[in-house]
């Protein structure tokens, strides 16, 4: 039976948007695949790892008859990676999907459509707001580094997104350094909302969204939330756990403030983590008068210095970070100047933005 007659093109993209959820390690066979369902012209792929499940539909090329299948995920997109532009023919026989193009066949095994775990959608109360893709995108890169990886206190594990009023916040820690973003919504949502998403969810969700004013229209409801974006649904499961204080971490009171170049600043930092201790990656920033030095040094007894002329007057500061962790706000800020406020040599850094609260950064200090 013809299943489709499509272009690669076509069949690639719905194809490479909904498997990046497709675990190589799975329990589940079927997990491995993509569930492909075709209805008159109307062409849809849903990938799942139980946790996250993404659907995108698309308009299906020539075909004889409606059909439902599973197939694996990452051979069919390395297939269709590797023909060359052109047309493509899709048989289905008996168990056995045929992927014909030009002059190569090939045979690819299907399961069951009926066994695919689909998730169920919220029903009931929910909250519900949209925020355009672009600003949604921007606010999460700001976070998103922060968030921990494989920690044992598995609510740090992903991303706290408040939606209250029409201030939409986002918030991520490992228990080392906390990112904070905020941003406007259009339109009030009815109630406070505090959910945190999964880590997974997070990048997929930045790989997925584009530059663009279309929106991303949210559902918050039980322990579930929905995100639907051009062609695409995103669905995930929700971590069930209490997020730290997270107003209790920001710093209220620092005294000191000092305006640096970001450029310069990650310049010196990238070159004085060269000679960084491989395990704990810490650097001593030294603020004298007049001059902010950066020290590295490592078990070989090696190290590295860099000086930067700042604008200073005020006691000698010598305090140790972990580079990694201030490398990561100026990667991914873009304004041309950072604040860094402090107090003590004992105290958390914060690093905010001239001009804009809807962004902190605190960095707990380390001993070198």
């Amino acid at each position: 039976m013809l299943l489709l007659k499509i272009t690669r093109d076509a069949l690639l993209a719905p194809l490479q948007a909904v498997s990046g959820v497709v675990e190589k390690r799975h329990t589940l066979p079927i997990l491995s695949n993509v569930l492909i369902e075709k209805a008159g012209d109307r062409l849809t792929f849903t990938a799942t790892d139980i946790e996250i499940q993404i659907r995108t539909v698309t308009t299906a090329g020539v075909g004889d008859e409606d059909a439902r299948i599973t197939v694996g995920a990452r051979k069919l997109q390395d297939i269709l990676r590797a023909l060359p532009d052109g047309e493509i023919n899709l048989t289905l026989d008996e168990r056995r999907l045929a992927v014909k193009a030009g002059r190569s066949r090939f045979q690819l095994q299907t399961l069951p459509a009926e066994d695919y775990p689909l998730l169920t959608l919220p029903e009931g109360e929910a909250v519900r707001f949209s925020v355009p893709q672009k600003t949604f995108k921007a606010q999460l890169a700001l976070v998103a580094y922060a968030m921990a990886q494989q920690d044992i206190r598995y609510y740090l594990n992903g991303l706290l997104l408040i939606a209250d009023g029409k201030t939409l916040t986002a918030v991520a820690t490992d228990g080392h350094r906390l990112a904070y973003a905020e941003n406007e919504l259009d339109a009030a949502v009815p109630q406070k909302s505090e959910v945190i998403l999964p880590r997974k969810t997070i990048l997929e969700l930045a790989r997925q969204i584009g530059d663009t004013d279309d929106p991303v229209d949210v559902v918050l409801a039980g322990n579930q939330a929905v995100f639907r974006f051009g062609s695409v649904e995103f669905v995930t499961k929700l971590i069930d756990g209490k997020f730290p204080d997270y107003q209790r971490v920001i710093p209220r009171d620092h005294p000191g403030c000092l305006a640096l170049s970001r450029l310069p600043l990650l310049a010196a930092l990238q070159r004085a983590a060269i000679l960084s201790n491989e395990k704990f990656h810490g650097v001593r920033l030294v603020l004298d008068n007049g001059m902010l030095s950066i020290i590295s040094s490592n078990a070989e007894q090696e190290e590295a210095q860099e000086e930067i002329e700042i604008e200073y007057q005020g006691e000698r500061l010598d305090i140790g970070f972990n580079v990694s962790y201030l490398l990561d706000v100026l990667n991914n800020v873009s304004t041309e100047t950072i604040e860094w406020r402090f107090r003590d040599n004992n105290s958390s850094a914060l690093v905010t933005l001239p001009g804009n609260e809807q962004f902190k950064y605190v960095v707990m200090p380390m001993r070198i």
